[in-house]
């Protein structure tokens, strides 16, 4: 059974960072996508971040150019930087991970395996 676990999570002040990581049983040289994606209160899971197995990334126009998505292959660990963390960035994040590639891109894909989630809390 694929598992995928998720850490990193806590809270912080707007304006500070955090890196999420993502860690279990799925290869990630082998997935053809992994993603971030969040879940706010009272909001749909939106996708924030993706990667294709030859490491092309993708984003949601509200976190580019504050959040990365990156993956080390040797440790099989998927990472999310987030800088300049707002208030709305506040929700459950989780990862996922696609076992084939996706021909309209990782970032509108629908995914295989998910993980329990962790919560990022940004307070003002």
């Amino acid at each position: 059974q694929v598992q995928l676990r998720e850490s990193g999570g806590g809270t912080v002040q707007a304006g500070e960072s955090l890196r999420l990581s993502c860690a279990g049983s799925v290869y990630t040289a082998n997935s053809g996508c992994m993603g971030w994606f969040r879940q706010a209160p009272g909001r749909k899971r939106e996708a924030v971040a993706a990667i294709d197995m030859l490491g092309g990334q993708s984003y949601a126009d509200s976190v580019k150019g504050r959040f990365t998505i990156s993956k080390d292959n040797a440790k099989n660990t998927l990472f999310l930087q987030m800088n300049s963390l707002r208030p709305e960035d506040t929700a459950i994040y989780y990862c996922a991970a696609r076992s084939a590639g996706a021909f309209g891109g990782c970032l509108t894909a629908a995914y295989n395996y998910w993980g329990q989630g962790t919560q990022v809390t940004v307070s003002s």
